[in-house]
Formats: structure tokens, C-alpha cells, sequence
């Protein structure tokens, strides 16, 4: 075949100036869909350079118009035709075919024939789903949203620091880790002389970078042994986590808030087709929400006044799930939409929790009963964004692993405090949930290229 080989994406990109008018050009792709009406056909090829596809057209006279009228929907074809530009049409341009080859056949039992299937059906084909309109754009949107994450961190001079898969420690002290062994390992300890796991975070490891680097940040995959069979809930995702040197709770909200609107921000820029495909087709008020989040000024609101309205929303008639309201309780999901969506209307911070139900590393306020820790709260969510400022006070951190009996364990953090420590702040965002937020779907699973969940994996 002759012609220039070229894109779809870069074909759109030219609709502006008309560059490729009456040229013959050279595509490859998958077929989604082939329309024969006898005298015309129109074939929609995705190329996958962008979300969009492309529209072939082949006429009876067409000499190839055997194998044209017979391809089928999930074949790979390649083509060379006309580039024809159609403003008045729904297709912005067209290509009217001259060659074409049948690069890789379908077999019958194909199964994205094109009809609606559901999104359970999809998960037990996880290899071929990428193909389905919804799973084309989701997967897109996820890299650009971890390009986002690069950019927003590499404009504002952090560093990014890889931290280790394979650990000593469970982060937080909460026991659900995978163990690693290897396969002929009679003795758990045989490999490294010691009981190792998967890390469930990267922040203890990369704090110590922050003492020296001052802004820095890690992001990659984390494990989790809970057996949740949730919608938000997975034993392998990924972690946005970064920690800064010479920065409070406040600065620390600050780059949060700044974060998830960069995050925003780019996604309309750099995926207009794929957000309006979202807001179609899954959730009717994903744009809108996302500009108002976008707009706002995140609210901060303290723990305790939280609960306060939370109470008198009890005694006011609100029927909660779990109408038990108390200081001190870890609050759920629903509490946290009420406090986001039917009281602030808008992202807030939840601070200052009662230091029992948040992590040792937090800093203890003065009153001796909360951390400085934060918790962003959005509507149709809840938490999306949790962080904190760090404890900086040697004493306080070492008597907090002494009584959970971590200290031995994690003596080198706590060199940290001994050498040079600084005030630090760090948050944590889970990658896959803002990817949840930011396209309006609804499991996990769904979100992931190959989900890892407990009771179940195929791949």
C-alpha cells in the first residue's frame, strides 16, 4: 500500500487547517463497527492514538470490496485512501478507501460484538476490554491523570523517589500484608534472615528523603491482605505520597488542594472526548461536579464540630445507617457525603481527629487528645485525600512506638527525629479512587487494568 502513514489522532488534529485535503494516507487499526448498505459502506476504525474513531468509506466499484463488506467487528485492518474533510457531517473528515488488508482475523466467539455488555462481563475478559468504549477512554484518562500527578509535582521541585516493594514494616501497624517467601522456603526467614512483606505504604520510606531533599514524593503500587470484597477496596493499587520538609498541616492542605485541581484541570485539557463520554454515559453530573470542586475554595472544618452537626442532625430526624454518633468514632462514608454535600456543599478538610484512631506518626496537638491530621472530603465520595502533619518530637514518637511495640522495629525512623528533624507534613492519595472520582465509575475493579481482589484472580 502507498500513502502516508499517519494517525487518526494526528488526521483530527489537522481538521483546522485541512493539511492532508485530497491525500493519500496510510492506517491501522481495529475494526468497532462495519455498516454494508449495498452501494456504500462506512467502517469506524480505532487506531488507538485517540479516543475518537475514524471513518473508512468503500463503495461496490471499490476493488477490495469483498473483503471490506465481510470484516468484522474486532479485526485488525490496515487501509490506504483519500483523506476527504466533511464539516457539514457528524464526522469532522472521512477516508475513502483505495487498498486494504486484512492484517488479523476474528474468530465467531468473539465476544465484544456491539451491544451493551456489563461491566461484571467485562471483568473475566480484563485482556480484550481495553477494546470496549468505556474501558478505551477509562484507560486513557488513567495515563494522563499519572502523567498529571508527575507534572504537578515535578513543576512544584519535588523529587520523586522510588521506595521499596519489598519491607520490613506494615506502615501503619495494622497487620494485613502479604508475606513474601519464596517458593522452596521451609523457613519463612531463610531469604533474608528476617519476616519480610509487601509494603502497604511508601511513606515511612520516603520520609527520610524529605530531611534531605526537602519536597519530595513517591507513587507505585501497594498491597493490602484485607478480605473486602467492597467496591472501593483492592489488594494491589496504587499511592500518591508525598512528604515536605518546613511545612504544617496548613501547607500540607495547601498542596492538596492545589494538587486535585491541577488533576482536574488536566484531565479537561488534555481529555475533553473521554470526560464528555464519562458524563454521557455514566454519570450525567460528573462535569459539573468536577468544575464545582474546581471553582471552590476547599473548606476546613475540626473533627469535633463535625460530630457536633452530625448529632443535631440525629436529633433533628436525619436517619443515618449508623445513627450512633460520638466523639471519637472513625467516621463512615455517609457521614462524611453528609458533611461534604448537605452542609459545606463543596470539598472540605476535616482536622484535628482524635489521635486514637490515626496513625502513631501523627502530630499531637496540644490537648493531648487530637492529631494534626487531615481528611479531604468531596461530594459523591467522601475521603479522597488523606494527610498529616508528621511528629517531629523525638520523645513523643518513640514513647507512641513503645507502646505499640514498634519501636525495636523501626529504630532507623526515628533516627529521623534524632538527626536533624524539621517540622514535615505528607498526605497519601489513592490513585485508583481518584480515578473513581474523576470518571464517575463505581468499582475498583473497573478502574484497573488487571483488578487484584480477594477470593478472586485470573490473571
Amino acid at each position: 500500500m502507498e500513502g502516508i502513514k499517519t494517525t487518526a489522532q494526528k488526521l483530527f488534529m489537522s481538521v483546522s487547517d485541512k493539511s492532508f485535503e485530497g491525500k493519500i494516507v496510510m492506517l491501522s487499526g481495529w475494526v468497532r463497527t462495519n455498516r454494508d448498505n449495498g452501494s456504500i459502506g462506512f467502517i469506524e476504525l480505532n487506531d488507538g492514538s485517540c479516543f475518537k474513531n475514524i471513518q473508512l468509506v468503500y463503495t461496490s466499484s471499490n476493488d477490495f470490496i469483498k473483503l471490506l463488506s465481510s470484516v468484522r467487528t474486532g479485526a485488525c485492518l490496515s487501509v490506504s485512501g483519500e483523506v476527504v474533510y466533511t464539516p457539514q457531517g457528524k464526522q469532522p473528515l472521512e477516508i475513502k478507501i483505495k487498498e486494504a488488508k486484512l492484517e488479523g482475523d476474528i474468530l465467531d466467539d468473539y465476544p465484544l460484538q456491539k451491544k451493551k455488555h456489563t461491566f461484571e462481563f467485562l471483568r473475566d475478559i480484563a485482556h480484550l476490554r481495553p477494546r470496549a468504549n468505556t474501558f478505551n477512554a477509562l484507560f486513557r484518562v488513567r495515563n494522563v491523570l499519572t502523567m498529571a500527578i508527575h507534572h504537578f509535582f515535578q513543576d512544584h521541585d519535588f523529587m520523586y523517589v522510588h521506595t521499596p516493594i519489598i519491607t520490613t514494616n506494615d506502615g501503619e501497624g495494622a497487620g494485613n500484608v502479604f508475606d513474601v517467601v519464596t517458593h522452596d522456603q521451609k523457613d519463612e526467614n531463610a531469604f533474608y534472615g528476617r519476616k519480610v512483606n509487601l509494603t502497604v505504604t511508601g511513606q515511612l520510606h520516603v520520609e527520610p528523603f524529605a530531611l534531605a531533599f526537602r519536597n519530595v514524593y513517591t507513587f507505585g503500587p501497594v498491597f493490602r491482605a484485607e478480605h473486602s470484597n467492597t467496591v472501593r477496596h483492592a489488594s494491589e493499587f496504587w499511592m500518591i505520597e508525598p512528604e515536605m520538609a518546613f511545612t504544617d498541616l496548613d501547607g500540607n492542605m495547601d498542596v492538596i488542594e492545589q494538587c486535585v485541581k491541577y488533576c482536574i484541570k488536566t484531565l479537561f485539557d488534555k481529555c475533553p472526548d473521554e470526560m464528555e463520554f464519562f458524563n454521557t454515559m455514566i454519570d450525567k453530573t460528573l462535569i459539573e461536579r468536577l468544575k464545582h470542586v474546581y471553582n471552590s475554595d476547599f473548606q476546613r472544618m475540626t473533627y469535633t464540630r463535625a460530630i457536633e452537626i452530625l448529632t443535631k442532625a440525629v436529633e433533628d430526624g436525619h436517619k443515618f445507617e449508623n445513627c450512633d454518633i460520638k466523639w471519637g468514632m472513625d467516621l463512615l462514608s455517609e457521614h462524611e457525603r453528609y458533611i461534604t454535600e448537605q452542609v459545606v456543599k463543596g470539598p472540605v478538610f476535616l482536622i484535628d481527629y482524635p489521635k486514637e484512631i490515626k496513625a502513631f506518626y501523627m502530630k499531637e496537638n496540644d490537648d493531648g487528645k487530637t492529631v494534626a491530621a487531615c481528611d479531604l472530603l468531596v461530594p459523591a465520595v467522601g475521603e479522597l485525600v488523606g494527610g498529616s502533619q508528621r511528629e517531629e518530637r523525638y520523645d513523643v514518637l518513640a514513647n507512641k512506638m513503645e507502646k505499640m511495640g514498634i519501636k525495636d522495629e523501626l529504630d532507623w525512623y526515628l533516627d529521623t527525629r534524632r538527626y536533624g528533624g524539621c517540622v514535615h507534613s505528607g498526605f497519601g492519595i489513592g490513585f485508583d479512587r481518584l480515578l473513581m472520582y474523576v470518571t464517575g465509575m463505581q468499582n475498583i475493579r473497573d478502574v484497573q487494568p488487571y483488578p487484584r481482589t480477594s477470593n478472586t484472580i485470573k490473571y
